[in-house]
Order: C-alpha cells, then structure tokens, then sequence
C-alpha cells in the first residue's frame, strides 16, 4: 500500500467530525454511485475488504505550514508521567504542573512522521489557535483577534425546527425546536487526511475525486442544509513509517483491534450510533448496529512484531446491518510505530 496526506478546507460548520471510518462510508457511496472508483466496482472490493482493505483513512487533523508542514493531532492516550517525565520536587507543584499537562490535548508532528514522545511539543487548545493565526491572512487575522477567539475549534449548539413538508410551515400545535451541536475550525485552516490506498484496486486521483464530491455534496449530518462542506487543496506521498525499534503501534482513526493481538492496550472508548446514507438513509430501517471503538490516539503494544509487517491495524466490522447484510465499516486505523520506554 502507498500512503498518501490529502488536504483540504473545511467551507462549512460540520454536523459530524471528520473521523476516518464515516470518511470511508462516504467514499463507499461514491464508489456505488461511481464505478470507475473502484477496479472491478464496489460490490467485488467490498466482500474482499476484511481481508484486504483498499482504501484506510485517517481522521482531519489540522495541518500548519506549507512548506515544511506540521501536523497537529491529538495527544496520545497514555498516562500523563509517561508523556511528561519531569516531575517536580514539591507535591503542590506537581498537582499544578498535572493540570497543564492536561490541558495540552495536541501533540505537534513533523513531516516526517516520527514519533519520539518525550521529544514531541505539545499544545493546548489556545496555543494551537495562536499558531493557526499565523497561517491565515492578515484582514482574516485582524478581525479575529477582535473578537478577541483563539481556540481552534468551536463547538456550538445550532437551533432547528420541526418543519410541516406539507404547509411549510411549523404549525400551531406542531412547534418542535431542537438543536444539533455543530464544530467551527478557524478560519482559512488546512486539514490533513492520512490514507493509505491499494493501487492494485485505485489511485490517489480517484480518490481525490471521490472525496472532492463528497466535499461538494456535504459531509455528515445537516448536509442538506449546507453543512459538512469543504474543498481539496492539494496531496502528497509520503514513505510509510519506518518500524525498525518500535514496540507500539499509535493509531490516527478509530479502529477495532484485533483480539488476543495486544499485550497493552491504551485507548478512549466511543460508540458508532452508524446511520446509512445515500439511498438506504430512506429505508425501512437506515440505523446501523452500534460498535464499540477505540478513538484516534489510541496506543497499542503488540504481542507479535508481525504486527509491524502491515501500515494499518484493526479489522472490517461486518453484521451491522439487518437491512442491509453486507454493510461494512473501516474498523482499520493507519499507525505510526515508535518505541515506548518502560
């Protein structure tokens, strides 16, 4: 498999944050739609998948530079004395030292890819916003520190209202307000998309065209009123990670390990509440199962350096559908190696 960094410019607020395993249901609906996407179409490629996925895709993580770019992701799940070595002699300073580490939820990678963890810099949310300031224009810059927000990412909640399809209208015993909790980036932000690609099966410009689409259309939920909208920039190959020495495996998606292959696992559980898209989302029944996932960030030390033999981890998720049987989702996660001491 080749890896490859994909960027793009989020346009819109985003209803679902751009993780990896909805990218890869998105781009399924492409190849279903699009053929060509896909040697030998999505149907062939889906049934190989839980042996041999052909496309992995990371979560966005926001990207800094152009030149020698940065990468921003999140912070590894790991216990902070293992990230932040120095401990200070007097215990009240230790307690004070303990909450900022906390607060520093980014770790800062360079383009190379390699991960030295008591060698990273680490961010909070401010810090990462003040040095996303920097990569944007100056009237963009100017009228942003007016306002006086600096955080990278701002989350709010959107109101709606239940609309009559019928009358247009909400009703006088129909009015139904809710809200859905839409995510903001800073203005002009970059993303990066680490994915690996099967060139036996596709290629980077057919994927870029299936992400540029799914981009146009909308990503995620509230994308028929405009959100979950963004644009490609550009991509880039990049060599794939070299694992010579490593003993932990730091995944960049969500993923669902394999079983009885890690002798340490260190993660943040979520659910995937999954909905289908595209034509089943008007099905009798468009909700998927849930699965369980480790979030990005997780770290995982493997029992067999076989592991190592292979970019990615995880496995296919099958059975999550019963309108639908063959549905499958990207329980794969691409990782970075590295060595954790100890």
């Amino acid at each position: 498999m080749k890896l490859y960094v994909i960027s793009i410019r989020p346009k819109s607020g985003l209803g679902t944050p751009l993780k990896g395993d909805t990218l890869f249901g998105h781009f399924c609906w492409q190849a279903a739609n699009d053929p060509g996407l896909l040697e030998g179409g999505l149907e062939r490629q889906i049934a190989a998948y839980p042996e041999s996925p052909f496309v992995v895709f990371s979560s966005a993580f926001p990207k800094l530079g152009d030149s020698l770019p940065q990468y921003a992701v999140k912070r590894p799940d790991l216990p902070l004395s293992v990230l932040f070595s120095h401990l200070e002699a007097e215990r009240v300073a230790r307690f004070e030292a303990r909450k900022e580490n906390k607060k520093q939820k980014w770790l800062l990678l360079n383009a190379d890819l390699k991960l030295e963890l008591t060698k990273m810099q680490y961010l909070t949310d401010s810090e990462l916003g003040e040095r996303a300031i920097l990569e944007i224009a100056a009237h963009t810059r100017r009228q942003m520190r007016k306002l006086g927000e600096s955080q990278f990412i701002i989350s709010f909640a959107q109101p709606h209202n239940t609309i009559s399809r019928l009358t247009q209208t909400t009703g006088p015993e129909d009015f139904a307000p809710y809200t859905q909790e839409i995510w903001h980036y800073y203005p002009g932000t970059e993303l990066a998309i680490f994915t690996l690609i099967e060139e036996q099966v596709t290629d980077i410009e057919r994927v870029c065209l299936g992400l540029q689409r799914i981009g146009q259309w909308g990503y995620g939920k509230d994308a028929s009123i405009g959100q979950g909208r963004f644009q490609l920039t550009g991509y880039q190959e990049l060599p794939l990670p070299k694992s010579e020495g490593a003993n932990a495996c730091y995944i960049l998606g969500p993923a669902v390990p394999e079983p009885d292959t890690y002798r340490e696992t260190y993660f943040v559980p979520f659910v995937r509440f999954g909905k289908h898209g595209d034509l089943l989302a008007r099905s009798g029944n468009p909700f998927k199962n849930p699965v369980i996932m480790a979030e990005e960030g997780a770290v995982f030390l493997p029992r067999n350096p076989k592991v190592f033999d292979k970019p990615y981890l995880g496995r296919a998720v099958t059975g999550l559908s019963k309108s639908f049987p063959a549905t499958v989702a990207q329980g794969y996660a691409f990782y970075l190696p590295f060595r954790l001491e100890g």
